[in-house]
């Protein structure tokens, strides 16, 4: 359970770090990383590049789109820096089997409603899973955010500013996050049958 619960903490962790942008140890950039997050809303597309975000995680300071993002939606640099940097402890094992229970994958399906692939939503899930499974297998046996893009299988990761505004709306905190990513699936689980949950 308290797997269950890191693991909903990490992915709650990058999405309000979404949320944060979404007004409008940093490793080279690998062939399969995500190279730049692009938030969308029906014809409306702006791209953050990755590395401006490691760049404000290593160094406190925003730079380009993404300064002009935190500007216009009165947040602190050094404050998203900090969130960028803050990382999980989670084992390898333990994470790589849950995400394949039908817990797991009631986590994966909310998560993979705000974020997947560019035009591609329909690989989400296991994009996600894959992102999820090598982020902490290079970290060492912990996630952050970045560790997270770093670990995604394509470069262009879409954020759906909709349903990143759904979910935002719905939880206003971090803890709140944890406990939609995390009580509220087990509980839908919960309710198919009295063994739903593995």
């Amino acid at each position: 359970m308290r797997t269950h619960q890191a693991v909903g903490q990490a992915l709650a962790a990058t999405m309000l770090g979404f949320g944060l942008l979404s007004p409008l140890a940093i490793a080279p950039p690998r062939a399969t990383a995500a190279e730049n997050l692009v938030f969308v809303s029906g014809a409306f597309r702006r791209s953050i590049a990755v590395a401006d975000l490691e760049h404000l995680a290593q160094t406190g300071q925003a730079r380009g789109l993404l300064a002009d993002v935190l500007r216009f939606s009165n947040q602190n640099p050094v404050e998203i820096g900090k969130l960028l940097n803050q990382s999980i402890a989670l084992p390898v094992t333990l994470v790589s089997r849950l995400l394949n229970t039908r817990i797991g994958e009631a986590i994966l399906q909310r998560v993979a409603t705000v974020v997947y692939p560019l035009q591609a939503s329909q690989v989400g899930i296991p994009a996600l899973r894959s992102a999820m499974v090598l982020g902490v297998v290079e970290g060492n046996g912990s996630i952050s955010a970045l560790s997270f893009l770093r670990a995604y299988p394509t470069r262009e990761l879409e954020v759906s500013i909709p349903a990143l505004m759904n979910l935002m709306s719905k939880a206003s905190s971090i803890t709140e996050l944890v406990r939609f990513f995390s009580e509220s699936p087990l509980d839908g689980l919960r309710g198919d049958s009295p063994k739903a949950a593995p």
